[in-house]
């Protein structure tokens, strides 16, 4: 079930909203709970059991960490890291780990191959993995307490606005909303809004670039003329922008409905002036988390420069093996950590440090080079890609080719989303406007926002999240 399809909007969330709002605080999270382990299954089917006995072992485990202070404690937390990276390691590398053994042999000489199986990815996992990680980690540092009961933690851990794709929300974040929540007009209100600006950031923006940049990674790079793959390349920089920040922002607006206050997940990424800075705008939530529970636990700032380059670079590795297993982002996430390491040398050495607009122009550009790894299916496709770009092709079509893909309509909102994307939307004071005239304006600018998606999604179609497959 996806959050841009007619059954979610018009058929499980208004059933869903009005059961849970009409039941008592101390029935909600049981409603919650119900409502968020069906949304999951009608997506996922049988593997809803891994989500299931993910509620259960950790809602244990953290409780014999609480129970069992000292080394018993800790020997609960790896048993809880353990439960929780096993189901991960599993369904979400196996495949890989076997084409990585068998292009491996195939380097040396050998020629057998291992058969690479067909294991199904559990929809969301990684991110519901890593909220679960959070928990049992925080609840062995002392951070939180565990959660009173079952279904207050599975409501937590299963929560649907935020489950398949993030944010990545920790109880201490959330825990004094668990048992008692304040459900006003005005949170309502602000959630609506807010759920309607990420429709329209999916529908609008995303799904309509998303067609350009399919068009452009989807043509094969014989054919592929240099125009055309630097149009791909900024359609998905900019689609894979409004569709994530877009789920986020739905996510967001749903939990402010059902009294939670989500962290925010994107503060306009495009306009940072370097590497380091993007990534304290981008997917906020996954930075702080591989922060606080990889880099800072490997010594942080605290070691000799030489090991904390190697921390960086290494847990950036690793968030561009988090994203996906496959070489293509295995390679995205290094050429993001060799970026930050450089930044971080020259600004120690040299004192030099991206800024300015020669800074956003570097950044900018390192980005979407980095998305063409991102985006492209295999290792030489993305450089075949690059090619093109950089050295152009003389066999491909002339630029008719382009213009017959970038129609005017994607034209507009290719514009339009770079203007939205870049906006300093924080010079806005809207205390300036009288409050009643700003909240009809913002209702009446809503509901043509929701009209004018649902109208794109029957043009368009009901496309996933990019997201939704990590």
């Amino acid at each position: 079930m996806l959050f841009n399809s007619p059954i979610f909007l018009f058929a499980f969330l208004p059933v869903f909203l009005l059961v849970y709002l009409a039941s008592p605080m101390w029935l909600r999270n049981l409603v919650l709970f119900t409502g968020s382990v069906f949304f999951y299954f009608t997506t996922s089917k049988e593997l809803t059991v891994i989500l299931v006995l993910s509620v259960v072992a950790n809602y244990y485990v953290a409780l014999w960490i609480q129970r069992n202070p000292g080394r018993n404690g800790r020997n609960w937390m790896i048993v809880g890291v353990v439960i929780n990276l096993a189901p991960l390691l599993y369904y979400k590398y196996t495949e890989f780990l076997v084409q990585t053994a068998n292009d491996a042999a195939h380097l040396l000489g050998a020629n057998w191959s291992i058969p690479r199986p067909a294991i199904p990815l559990p929809i969301g996992i990684s991110f519901f993995t890593f909220q679960a990680l959070s928990y049992v980690v925080d609840a062995y540092w002392g951070r939180i307490r565990a959660a009173g009961n079952l279904i207050d933690f599975g409501m937590y851990h299963s929560c649907f606005p935020q489950l398949i794709a993030g944010p990545i929300v920790r109880y201490e974040e959330i825990h004094n909303s668990v048992r008692q929540r304040q459900i006003d007009l005005d949170k309502v209100h602000r959630g609506i809004v807010r759920f309607c600006i990420g429709l329209g950031k999916k529908c609008i923006f995303a799904d309509n670039l998303g067609i350009v940049a399919n068009h452009a990674f989807g043509t094969p790079s014989v054919e592929l003329n240099s125009a055309l793959a630097w149009v791909g390349v900024a359609a998905y920089t900019l689609q894979i922008y409004f569709d994530f920040s877009g789920y986020s922002d739905m996510a967001i607006g749903l939990g402010s409905i059902l009294g939670f206050k989500y962290p925010e997940n994107f503060d306009q990424p495009y306009r940072a002036r370097s590497v380091t800075e993007f990534w304290r705008r981008w997917h906020m939530t996954l930075s702080r988390w591989f922060r606080d529970y990889l880099y800072i636990p490997l010594g942080g700032n605290r070691v000799t420069l030489i090991r904390n380059l190697a921390n960086l670079f290494a847990v950036f590795l690793l968030v561009g093996l988090w994203h996906g297993a496959a070489y293509t982002f295995i390679v995205w996430g290094m050429l993001h950590g060799s970026l930050l390491v450089a930044e971080r040398l020259t600004s120690r050495w040299a004192g030099v440090a991206p800024h300015g607009f020669l800074g956003w122009a570097y950044t900018l550009f390192a980005v979407m080079i980095s998305w063409v790894f991102f985006r492209a299916e295999t290792l030489h496709g993305a450089v075949a890609y690059l090619r093109v770009m950089f050295l152009g092709n003389a066999a491909a079509p002339p630029l008719t080719h382009l213009f017959a893909i970038l129609a005017p309509d994607k034209a507009v909102y290719m514009v339009l989303g770079a203007l939205i994307a870049l906006f300093p939307f924080e010079a806005i004071r809207t205390e300036r406007f009288n409050r009643t005239a700003y909240l009809s304006l913002e209702a009446a600018f809503c509901t043509m926002l929701f009209l004018f998606s649902a109208m794109q999604m029957s043009v368009n179609g009901f496309t996933p999240f990019i997201y939704f497959r990590f």
